[in-house]
């Protein structure tokens, strides 16, 4: 199996799982030098780019199915697929529920189009395909309240009565993993959610007890969220904030489909916070 996206979280959480069980894996990196220092040692590192599709030719050498995370701009993307159609039988897609029947996944941005785009190529090339589509992930939580949990004790955001359901790193890449590994996914179209609905100011205040402290949150106008925002990640802001705009007044979008596939519980955001406290507070120690 060839793994793209091999050093992100995802990827990477989905090597150690297919390795822990004895399946040949090989990792496509554009730095083989720092990935040979972090990938398990079992791992076959060969060196490619999606930017660059003459390069995968080597990399796809013998390989029966890919894990497709795109981590490029739309440009080469056709001249990939191509590639992967032409050397390969099946695709794993790491996708976006943008036809999910939900308000919050169906504004329009540039990163719903280009998944939509690569599902058209992939259909068109007649490979065989299963698409992934997780949803909200718990691990935003790191990426957009730590520094101010840590350093404030509070969460300054908008549209905190919004309700999502976000999806466990780990439990997306044990999905990941098994319909790389078993017969049975040809087709598959899954949408990947949390097992509960919960506003943003809950997910807040669960991190909140875990810590065993409480963390304030300041509501946001949009207007005070985007000017707060850098301007190199504006696109990304102007996209959350007309999803979430969409989404008021409604409980999240939530699908049974982890557990249905893997025969055990989603991870709650509970869970997935107590698992991750230390992140929240600074240590070194523990999970995060």
């Amino acid at each position: 199996m060839l793994v793209t996206g091999a050093t992100g979280r995802i990827g990477r959480a989905v090597i150690d799982l297919l390795t822990d069980q004895g399946v040949p894996v090989r990792a496509l990196v554009r730095r083989p030098e720092s990935a040979a220092a972090t990938l398990p040692a079992t791992v076959e590192i060969v060196t490619g780019d999606l930017t660059v599709p003459e390069s995968l030719d080597s990399a796809l050498d013998a390989i029966g199915t890919v894990f497709l995370v795109w981590t490029a701009l739309p440009q080469t993307a056709a001249a990939v697929v191509d590639r992967l159609a032409a050397r390969t039988q099946r695709v794993v897609h790491l996708s976006a529920p943008h036809r999910t029947p939900h308000p919050f996944f169906q504004q329009p941005n540039p990163m719903a189009a280009l998944h939509a785009e690569i599902e058209r190529l992939i259909a068109a090339s007649g490979l065989d395909s299963t698409i992934v589509r997780p949803g909200m992930f718990a691990s935003n939580a790191l990426l957009w309240w730590a520094t101010t949990i840590r350093a404030e004790g509070v969460v300054r955001w908008p549209y905190g009565a919004v309700e999502t359901a976000p999806v466990d790193d780990r439990d997306l890449a044990a999905v990941v993993a098994r319909t790389l590994r078993e017969d049975g996914h040809l087709g598959g179209d899954y949408v990947l959610t949390g097992p509960e609905s919960l506003s943003q100011a809950e997910q807040v205040r669960i991190i909140g007890d875990v810590l065993g402290r409480p963390i304030r949150f300041e509501e946001l106008s949009p207007d005070e969220f985007r000017r707060a925002a850098p301007p190199a990640s504006r696109p990304a802001v102007d996209m959350l904030l007309a999803a979430w705009d969409a989404a008021k007044g409604q409980p999240a979008y939530v699908t049974g489909t982890v557990s249905d596939l893997l025969g055990t519980p989603a991870r709650t955001f509970r869970q997935w916070a107590a698992d991750h406290a230390t992140a929240f507070t600074g240590s070194r120690t523990g999970v995060g």
